[in-house]
């Protein structure tokens, strides 16, 4: 009995903390829930970017008429697409086409990807086709074939003996379209030009594309993410269908989106959050604002955000008076910040990683809660609290959360030696299920709810102390006027931590964690920046700040 070693007080509360509520799931296929919209509000606005705009009519019938030309190409369920893109309504017609085919979509926005990192997507996933836009036909690896987004063609998909509703690949490996020299102009129906996808053209032609057969089932494949990884390589981590529907069709993950609701697609689309932006405001009806260059813009007519923190901060709340939702994951986020937003909307702190489909724990934060946590675990999920051994430990002390329940995803492509390292038999579901280790740290309060310390990785010695990165970020967060800090080990001795904006008083900051924590937590130097870098995934560039601490050493209170 995995639970023996606990008291009978602590086994209950095992069981009442860490078991999110048992729910069902209205459909564990999420393009199902896009379909019934299509019927429910076919003249709606599903997608809207820069001006162009897609009803849920048009959106459904130009992504049936891709998914029939995918099917045509020999795509299959189980099979997985390369989505090579930038933010457009091509994106969003392109992801779900993908999905009524049976396959899982494989994301990267071709605009910032490095070519090695699309080799190695391309060869991890066994992408045979990409879908991309004709600009970018260039970028793409050797060996896939190539359909390009932007060349609309009839959507009789090929009735009346066109060649389908989007343009066939061009070129070098990507073969020439049928019949027509390679290099000649492509035909553009109804009197509309080539490239005119958001006009209403094709919504006036006549009859659906063929339906595609489809042979789908929960636990085929939905998206295929790359993270990050900890060896400079990604790791190609494949979610499923009921993963995804799971967290976008119950509550609080649904967020409470519904018809006449704007969500805002700030993310990159390689971000698992993007999905959550896209599938979660499609599968209830609402309009999807793909934002351009300008993300504020896209933020000012939205009533709910989803985001990373350093996204959200760049957001002004006075700014945004229609958001009512906002949602925060993928970084620990500052107290201050929380507190801003959830003085003007219901605001979601979240936490979870790829592995566990978006996020597995949601807190709808009030400002006057004594602390700022990551909830409890969403439906049909559960979290344990676990040691080093993987033995529950007793609420309220400190341990490495691993995660349970129907947000675990397959797991790791082609790295069998990294899903046995993290992925283990779930000893308290049984059953066959599987648990992940999520490598944060955390402990349950007294009230049930999870507080987020770190992760293990986080945890350094500092002069033979061990000490936890985030609780010196946490104390600067708190000194007036400090929007964000981020505390890194520069060396074995020292710690540097970064603060904005560039007017934060070094010293004063130094005090602030001298007065707070032990003396081996306060870093060495804190250096003031206007702005804290981000990656491509709106997230802190932890290794951009080690670099200008290396260039540039601050000058703090010694």
């Amino acid at each position: 009995m995995p639970l023996r070693h606990l008291t009978p007080r602590d086994r209950r509360l095992f069981r009442q903390y860490g078991h999110g509520p048992a729910v069902p799931v209205p459909d564990p296929l999420i393009h199902h829930a896009v379909e019934r919209n299509a019927l429910a509000f076919p003249h709606a606005i599903a997608v809207e970017h820069e001006g162009a705009t897609l009803t849920y009519a048009q959106l459904n019938g130009r992504a049936d008429a891709l998914a029939a030309r995918l099917a045509r190409e020999g795509v299959r369920p189980g099979d997985h697409v390369g989505l090579f893109v930038r933010r457009s309504t091509a994106m969003v017609v392109g992801l779900l086409a993908v999905l009524k085919a049976g396959a899982a979509y494989v994301p990267q926005d071709i605009g910032i990807t490095p070519r090695g990192q699309l080799d190695h997507v391309v060869r991890t996933a066994a992408t045979a086709v990409v879908l991309t836009r004709r600009e970018h036909l260039s970028k793409i690896p050797p060996g896939p074939r190539a359909i390009v987004l932007d060349d609309p063609c009839d959507p009789r998909d090929g009735s009346d003996g066109s060649d389908g509703f989007f343009g066939d690949p061009l070129g070098g490996s990507f073969g020439a379209l049928p019949g027509t020299p390679l290099g000649a102009p492509l035909r553009a129906p109804l009197g509309g030009s080539v490239g005119d996808f958001g006009g209403d053209s094709l919504a006036r032609a006549a009859g659906p594309a063929p339906a595609v057969p489809r042979h789908v089932t929960p636990d085929d494949g939905c998206y295929v993410l790359f993270t990050s990884g900890t060896t400079g390589r990604p790791n190609g981590v494949k979610v499923t269908h009921r993963n995804v529907a799971n967290l976008l069709l119950t509550a609080p993950g649904d967020l409470g989106i519904r018809p006449g609701d704007r969500v805002a697609q700030l993310l990159n689309i390689a971000f698992d959050m993007a999905a959550w932006e896209i599938l979660g405001c499609l599968a209830h009806g609402a309009t999807l604002v793909v934002r351009g260059s300008d993300l504020a813009a896209a933020a000012r007519t939205a009533t709910v955000l989803i985001a990373t923190p350093t996204v959200l901060s760049a957001i002004d709340p006075a700014a945004c008076p229609r958001v009512r939702t906002v949602a925060v994951a993928g970084e620990p986020c500052p107290r201050p910040l929380a507190d801003r937003w959830a003085r003007r909307a219901d605001f979601f702190n979240c936490c979870g990683p790829t592995e566990t489909t978006i996020v597995n724990t949601m807190s709808r934060h009030d400002p006057a809660a004594p602390l700022l946590t990551i909830g409890r675990p969403t439906p049909n999920n559960t979290v344990y609290v676990l040691d080093a051994d993987r033995r529950p430990l007793p609420a309220g002390e400190v341990g490495e959360m691993w995660a349970g329940g129907d947000c675990v995803s397959e797991g790791y492509l082609c790295d069998e030696a990294l899903n046995a390292e993290r992925y283990a038999p779930d000893p308290f579901l049984g059953g066959g299920r599987r648990m992940f280790r999520t490598r944060d740290l955390g402990r349950w309060t007294a009230d049930g709810e999870l507080e987020h310390l770190g992760r293990t990785d986080d945890q350094v010695k500092v002069r033979g102390f061990r000490v936890e990165l985030d609780s010196v970020s946490s104390v600067l967060e708190r000194i007036p006027g400090c929007a964000r800090a981020v505390t890194l080990r520069r060396d074995a001795r020292t710690l540097v931590s970064f603060v904005c904006p560039a007017d934060v008083d070094p010293a004063a900051a130094r005090r602030a964690v001298a007065e707070a924590l032990p003396y081996y937590c306060v870093p060495e130097d804190v250096m003031p920046l206007p702005l804290l870098p981000e990656t491509d995934r709106g997230k802190i560039d932890k290794q951009e700040l080690l670099r200008l601490a290396q260039e540039r050493p601050a000058v703090g209170a010694r």
